[in-house]
């Protein structure tokens, strides 16, 4: 699957292929082997290309037939073709200046050139008609505007159609655009026409090389070879299967790294492909500097042939590259995030362009991206997306139509909806399991606490989803509960007595709780939290094989600490500076019980090194401060009614009147940014990190919780979430449902 690279063949670009003259007579082709293909693969309505072809690619099916009438003429061969061929022009010429009708790239300019040239050959086109003269004066004003500009994405797109322009062209302008391989644009029939004016060794060598590759036949592009395997591995990662895949994918990008590294051109050429690569590198590990994509900057995009061409597809993945920011100073990115987002907006702001009626699900899938940061959403959320945007009939067009086979892989699909369905039925069996415990815990009872199972269940579903993670989804899902409830008693539930007396309870551990608790809610959370952390134990246990139930403890004796540290603020009206509510607020906000309990659970071992390790505090705070600014600039007007401080109006209380509510904020948000960033740094670092990968996505991945919940307003406090939660976790995904809109 990975190893081999399948692409339709183009019957243009094997049309011009053909019409290469042999060097020993002019009268005899280069390649026969390619006119004998044209002769044998003309579709029963007398024109050439895909059978099927989709009803909007009429004008792709008109530009493939004329080329292949032309190179049959060229070679006084195939007259019964030629007839139907130009029948079939005849009857659909009309289709040439609609425009609801998708054009083929330079089709405004190749297809009238080619018409002069079935003109000189005297071959019976309606001369005078009004479509004709529609198509030159189309052809004349768009070469008199783009001469007029002469832009640097104008030089790259006439040299790109030069079959279009023929003898008028400047050869040595347009040679300057040939690669290593010896091909221009690793486009076939620019090539070809290029051989026969220039006589480039390179590019006799390229073709020569195609046909050794694909026989009588060619592709509309190639090589592909890099960007089709690596979007493979991004369709495997957005589908939520590429756990099934890990040997193909490591296979796939280690050879992607070496060739970055050589800088190979099949992925510094193209932007697309090789911002996928460093976007894909990056992820997973591999040391891979931004300061490669500043040749696709803005000025520099649209100077391209992709920039002139408003490539939509490029321009995506480069965001989608833009946003793995992780050191301060790739400014590189920054600026590519911005034009990207911007241009993106604007090319879908109104109705869809020409390209993309043949593949509306881009349109669905810029939305996503630009709606769904990769920092604010959940895998399975991510994943349920991909599968509806998915398109199975991946047609895209250059100067043909084509499609390459390995992309759109229908069986991806399938896959991905059956592991999606199978996983959520075991994580429905679960939620009901949950349900009891909530019940069997008595913590129904407490009428103080807010009772968000669904979410905290959700979040765990959402990241944790694979059916072996049984135990530590469970344990983020109870966790998550308890911390809530434990918020809720220290905020308003209970006593500053009961508080003390549930902290003394966790520190002494060994005792009875009926009678050593001063009331039945300290009985109910204590009894919860101890059975709880015995549980983690039990299961870390056999995945460790060591005890960490000490270690668990110790975890929820500091959040209790600093919630009791909040609560005597609250409790003496004072208020702490900026410095002391942080150093406590990372821990009160409650991800230890939920994140770090779980890194015994996710798989790997964890040393007792590595929980001692800077590395691990490092990550454990970085997550916890960003998550507690998320929370407090969402949450501060409500607590400030309260009489509750958090950091945005202790920010106001300490600038003594210099500070604005605005500012303030805009401060919390740039910390986050710089916080967050830097713990995607420490998760994606390999060199002289002691804490597993597998340890380190907890932190990333509650960190994407976080900013799913707090990224527009309190979304864990408030109710409107449950469709999305209902989504992972309630309403499986119907396959025929998904194809019926393809």
């Amino acid at each position: 699957m990975f190893n081999k690279v399948d692409l339709s063949v183009s019957s243009y670009d094997t049309a011009w292929v053909a019409m290469v003259p042999s060097p020993n007579s002019e009268k005899e082709p280069f390649f026969p082997e390619c006119v004998n293909w044209l002769l044998d693969n003309q579709l029963h309505d007398g024109s050439w290309g895909p059978p099927n072809l989709h009803q909007l690619l009429t004008k792709d099916a008109l530009s493939s037939t004329l080329a292949c009438i032309l190179a049959l003429k060229q070679w006084s061969v195939g007259e019964k073709q030629i007839n139907k061929g130009m029948h079939f022009i005849e009857s659909n010429l009309a289709s040439a200046t609609d425009e609801e009708q998708p054009s083929p790239v330079g089709f405004d300019i190749i297809f009238p050139a080619m018409i002069e040239s079935a003109m000189s050959l005297n071959m019976n086109l309606p001369q005078g008609g009004s479509t004709l003269k529609a198509l030159f004066h189309r052809r004349d004003f768009e070469l008199k505007r783009g001469y007029g500009s002469n832009s640097e994405g104008w030089k790259a797109y006439i040299a790109y159609i030069s079959e279009g322009i023929g003898k008028s062209q400047d050869w040595k302008m347009v040679m300057k655009y040939q690669r290593k391989n010896g091909s221009l644009f690793n486009s076939p029939s620019t090539t070809a026409s290029a051989y026969t004016h220039s006589k480039s060794a390179g590019c006799l060598d390229y073709l020569c090389a195609l046909i050794e590759k694909f026989g009588n036949a060619v592709p509309t592009v190639y090589p592909l070879d890099h960007y089709a395997r690596l979007s493979m591995v991004s369709t495997l990662d957005s589908l939520g299967i590429d756990r099934h895949f890990r040997e193909e994918i490591r296979s796939v990008l280690d050879e992607t790294y070496r060739c970055w590294l050589q800088g190979d051109e099949d992925i510094f050429s193209d932007a697309g492909t090789c911002a996928m690569a460093f976007r894909l590198l990056r992820v997973n590990g591999y040391d891979v500097s931004a300061d490669r994509l500043n040749q696709f900057s803005e000025d520099h995009f649209f100077d391209s042939l992709g920039g002139y061409l408003r490539d939509t597809d490029a321009a995506l993945e480069l965001f989608r590259a833009s946003e793995v920011i992780i050191h301060p100073d790739e400014s590189v990115l920054e600026k590519q995030n911005y034009w990207t987002r911007n241009f993106l907006k604007q090319e879908f702001s109104n109705n869809l362009t020409q390209p993309h009626r043949i593949n509306k699900h881009i349109g669905l899938e810029v939305d996503d991206a630009l709606k769904f940061p990769s920092y604010a959403t959940l895998g399975r959320l991510s994943s349920r997306r991909a599968m509806i945007s998915y398109n199975t009939n991946s047609t895209r067009i250059l100067k043909s139509s084509y499609r390459c086979l390995n992309i759109g892989n229908e069986d991806f699909l399938k896959m991905a909806v059956e592991d999606f369905n199978m996983c959520q039925s075991i994580h429905r069996e679960e939620l009901e399991h949950l349900s009891r415990w909530v019940i069997e815990s008595r913590l129904d009872k407490l009428i103080f606490a807010r009772q968000r199972l669904a979410y905290c269940y959700f979040a765990a579903a959402g990241t944790l989803f694979p059916p072996e993670l049984s135990d530590a989804r469970i344990s983020w899902a109870k966790n998550g509960v308890l911390t809530t409830v434990v918020d809720d008693f220290f905020d308003v539930g209970g006593s500053e007595e009961e508080l003390v007396n549930l902290i003394q309870l966790v520190e002494k551990w060994d005792v009875n709780p009926r009678t050593d608790s001063c009331s039945e809610n300290v009985e109910i959370v204590f009894s919860a939290i101890k059975s709880l952390v015995s549980e983690i134990g039990i299961n870390a246990f056999a995945r460790q094989e060591r005890s960490v139930t000490n270690h668990v403890i110790e975890i929820w004796l500091d959040l209790l600490k600093a919630m009791l540290k909040e609560a005597k603020w609250l409790i003496n009206k004072s208020a702490p500076t900026m410095e002391e509510y942080m150093e406590n607020a990372y821990v009160s906000f409650a991800l230890g019980p939920n994140v770090l309990s779980n890194l015994y659970l996710v798989g790997p071992k964890l040393s007792e090194d590595a929980v001692r390790s800077s590395e691990y505090y490092h990550l454990y705070r970085l997550m916890s401060t960003f998550g507690r600014l998320l929370n407090d600039m969402q949450s501060y007007k409500r607590e400030a009614v309260e009489g509750k401080l958090n950091a945005v109006t202790l920010a106001m209380i300490h600038g003594n009147g210099s500070v604005s509510e605005e500012e303030a904020i805009n401060e919390m948000k740039s910390i986050i940014t710089s916080k967050r960033r830097e713990l995607q740094r420490l998760v994606l670092q390999d060199k002289d990190s002691v804490v597993p990968r597998a340890c380190k996505d907890l932190f990333w991945n509650m960190g994407n919780t976080l900013h799913l919940f707090y990224e527009r307003h309190d979304g864990y406090t408030a109710h409107d979430m449950m469709k999305t939660v209902n989504e992972v976790t309630e309403e499986p995904i119907i396959l025929n449902e998904l194809q019926s809109r393809k």
